[in-house]
């Protein structure tokens, strides 16, 4: 679970507004081991200052931010062995992924290989484990903790081919929409 201290003012003075588990974290059930967590989130480039302590996640429309929103969200991914399950189900994830990541769940590709675009400039970190960053044209970055990826709004997927999770936090910006999209 992820901690999260937000700070603010009071009477001119700075304070913690808040400080604990984020209430928009999901453990997916049709796909074990894969956790999403929307941690914070500003529209269109408006964060009002001071904080006014008013969780800006609650009731969000989409993970995928307009221009100039952002989000800060943070995704843990199994191993790609676990989605060869003969338990697998990948109707059930779809809608598990449309009910928890409202907006970034429609630019995945129908034929399930994970491949998508979202209109946004992405810095993608990697904490821990490792992942493997796939283009559209087949080319293959091994990524590993500490390693940083800026997503340019083009077409790609994540693989974890490796046998522990892997955990990445990405601030997305919200920006113009992609060429051919």
């Amino acid at each position: 679970m992820v901690r999260r201290i937000v700070t603010g003012e009071q009477d001119g003075k700075s304070v913690f507004v808040s400080d604990g588990p984020v209430a928009n974290t999901h453990d997916y059930k049709a796909v074990p081991g894969f956790q999403t967590t929307l941690a914070w989130a500003t529209l269109q480039g408006i964060a009002p200052l001071p904080h006014d302590g008013n969780d800006p996640v609650v009731g969000i429309k989409s993970v995928v931010p307009d221009p100039h929103g952002t989000r800060l969200l943070v995704v843990q991914f199994p191993p790609d062995s676990s989605l060869d399950s003969a338990d697998f189900d990948p109707v059930a994830a779809s809608a598990e992924y449309a009910a928890h990541l409202p907006g970034l769940a429609e630019t995945f590709e129908p034929d399930g290989a994970g491949m998508h675009r979202t209109a946004s400039v992405d810095y993608d970190i990697i904490v821990c484990g490792e992942l493997w960053l796939e283009l559209d044209d087949g080319e293959i970055r091994h990524l590993k903790a500490g390693d940083i990826v800026i997503q340019n709004g083009t077409r790609h997927a994540w693989r974890n081919r490796g046998t522990v999770p892997a955990v990445m936090v990405a601030v997305l910006i919200g920006a113009g929409t992609p060429a051919a999209l």
